[in-house]
């Protein structure tokens, strides 16, 4: 999706979004945005790595 919009189209969004939330607030939704999208991946993590370490239990109580 992302790769469609290419360089232009990226300036075009950020000159927009600078005109509609303006200099000071758009530093503050970048952070905002920056941090869901990094506890996002950590949820996404654990998730994982709970659900491997689970399957690894279960083998070992097969196995024994």
């Amino acid at each position: 999706m992302l790769s469609s919009i290419g360089i232009p189209g990226l300036i075009l969004i950020l000159i927009i979004a600078l005109v509609i939330f303006g200099p000071k607030k758009l530093p503050e939704i970048g952070k905002a945005a920056g941090q869901s999208l990094s506890e996002f991946r950590k949820s996404t993590h654990d998730l994982t790595h709970d659900d491997s370490t689970e399957e690894k239990d279960a083998k070992r109580s097969e196995t024994k």
